[in-house]
């Protein structure tokens, strides 16, 4: 019948025929994956809201902002040991599942704590913004004579209104949280490395890809979320969400199937193998090509400043193009997953940074007011989001030729190195952006002024510098086949290539953990206001 017809084509859909049982995510020992990669998404978009905006309702220097975000990233420079850990020492008998658990549980707990022993409402930010008030003549977003609320219509107050939160106390909370965090993601990227294995070859790619989906979904979501629930209940609501949320997944994880007591490899051999890995051609040198194309993706730092000093964008519509990124972030995603996966990674590449280069050259025409008769903010919000859908289709292909690199046994420290490298990168060339913006005068008086010479010829340096990566593409295998077909070469390995690779690695991780460090024990050494 032509139900009996419509419900087989659901289960096909849902249960794909053609992957092995461990590959289909929508079953009951597998769902945990894709949820953890959501709940990633969702914690991100909730978080950063937060902790962008109420440090400075407690009133925080620029150098105490500075440290709590420090404090909050700081754990995921550990990404490799914690890879490392779970594929070593097994916890419970599980090198995964009891990791996952446990590192969403911290992650749960640390904002319990801050719910508990801190008052996150309105009123206690008003009453702290009054103190300062009081003490300097300063005065915060919020006041006691703009919460009719908090007092009765005899004067008296019917709430009891506690302290909020002191700066090291949340700064501790949301390190607590990031530990947890960033240790359950590596649970995650290690699971999905196992299982990516495990896909025919009509299909590689796909688990990924949906995966990736699941996250930046969530992040999609809960990032105007945040904004919206932060500005009409206050911070309260937010972090109840943060807390409740990884709480949901914890049933998930329990029935989440791997083999229990596995023969582990000893650290020594694990070692070994991941150095016979890095020394494999297929490894640095298409890890190589990341590195070098990342680094090369250098913004315009004073592209912001511009936006608000000389367009008048309003906060509202900066945050209008920060969820139109998140969107088109997204389907990018999508777009790879549905359109673009069976295309070669070169050509995904090529087509992709030249299109980008095009719409990072239209910001020049934006500056010069060309806009073709469209208001500035409908141009710019079209020019970045393009971008980022851009950026959402160059994701996957390195994803899923960093899974197909990572060794059979060690895939949790294989993983995050090869994410770590790729990430570093980045830090890097914002550093560079930042260093640009020297040569030319692109500083807030200039643009008041009406001086934007400084300004088209930055934009068109960091378009050029952006395309340029574009040089090095042919360090890229074409497909999965030529990355297995390199990998299999037992000609092709260098210790050079493996040290070189290692070397860049771990002083990524090191400049990361340096920068963080310095911003938690020297607040303002960059400048900041203290």
């Amino acid at each position: 019948t032509s139900n009996t017809y419509l419900s087989k084509r659901i289960y096909h859909y849902l249960y794909p025929p053609n992957v092995p049982r461990e590959v289909q995510l929508l079953r009951k020992e597998n769902i945990a994956v894709p949820a953890c990669y959501l709940l990633v998404g969702l914690l991100q978009g909730l978080s950063g809201p937060f902790t962008n905006v109420y440090p400075l309702d407690l009133n925080a220097s620029e150098a105490q902002q500075t440290t709590i975000s420090s404090l909050k990233s700081l754990p995921s420079t550990f990404k490799l040991a914690f890879g490392f850990l779970s594929d070593n020492v097994p916890l419970a008998g599980y090198r995964r599942k009891s990791y996952m658990l446990l590192g969403w549980a911290i992650a749960s707990l640390s904002m319990i704590i801050l719910l508990t022993f801190s008052d996150l409402s309105v009123e206690a930010i008003a009453l702290n913004n009054e103190q300062t008030m009081n003490e300097d003549g300063s005065s915060g977003r919020y006041s006691l004579r703009h919460l009719q609320s908090s007092t009765s219509e005899f004067g008296e107050q019917t709430n009891i209104v506690g302290a909020p939160p002191s700066i090291p106390f949340l700064s501790f909370t949301l390190l607590i949280f990031g530990s947890g965090f960033w240790f359950a993601d590596v649970m995650g990227d290690s699971l999905v490395a196992e299982k990516a294995k495990l896909e025919p070859e009509s299909s590689r790619g796909h688990l990924q890809s949906t995966c990736y989906a699941c996250r930046f979904f969530g992040l999609m979501i809960a990032a105007p979320l945040s904004t919206v629930i932060y500005s009409k209940y206050g911070p309260q609501s937010v972090v109840m969400l943060m807390a409740g949320l990884p709480s949901l997944i914890l049933p998930l994880i329990y029935n989440l199937k791997e083999k229990k007591d596995v023969d582990v490899a000893s650290t020594r051999e694990q070692c070994g193998e991941i150095w016979n890995t890095v020394c494999s051609r297929a490894v640095w040198q298409p890890m190589g090509f990341v590195y070098l194309y990342n680094v090369l993706q250098v913004g315009n730092a004073a592209w912001k400043q511009f936006l608000k000093t000389v367009l008048n964008f309003t906060s509202n519509q900066l945050n209008s193009l920060l969820i139109a990124a998140y969107v088109l972030l997204w389907l990018g995603i999508m777009a790879y997953k549905k359109f673009f996966i069976t295309w070669s990674w070169r050509s995904v590449y090529i087509s992709t940074t030249l299109l980008n280069g095009i719409f990072s050259a239209l910001q020049i025409l934006l500056i010069k007011g060309i806009t073709f008769g469209l208001s500035p903010f409908l141009f710019a919000l079209g020019d970045d989001a393009f971008a980022d859908f851009i950026g959402g289709i160059q994701f996957l292909p390195t994803t899923i030729m960093m899974v197909h690199l990572c060794p059979a046994g060690s895939e949790g420290a294989s993983y995050a190195m090869f994410t770590t490298m790729s990430n570093s990168a980045y830090s890097l060339a914002s550093a560079f952006s930042t260093l640009l913006l020297g040569i030319w005068d692109v500083s807030k008086d200039a643009m008041e002024r009406g001086d934007l010479t400084g300004m088209i010829n930055l934009t068109a340096l960091t378009t050029l510098i952006q395309v340029s990566g574009v040089l090095f593409v042919g360090l890229l295998p074409r497909t999965k086949e030529d990355l297995s077909n390199l990998h299999s070469d037992p000609m092709s390995g260098s210790k050079i290539g493996g040290f070189i690779f290692l070397f860049v690695t771990f002083a990524s991780v090191l400049y990361s953990l340096v920068v963080g460090v310095l911003n938690i024990v020297a607040p303002g050494w960059s400048g900041e206001s203290r």
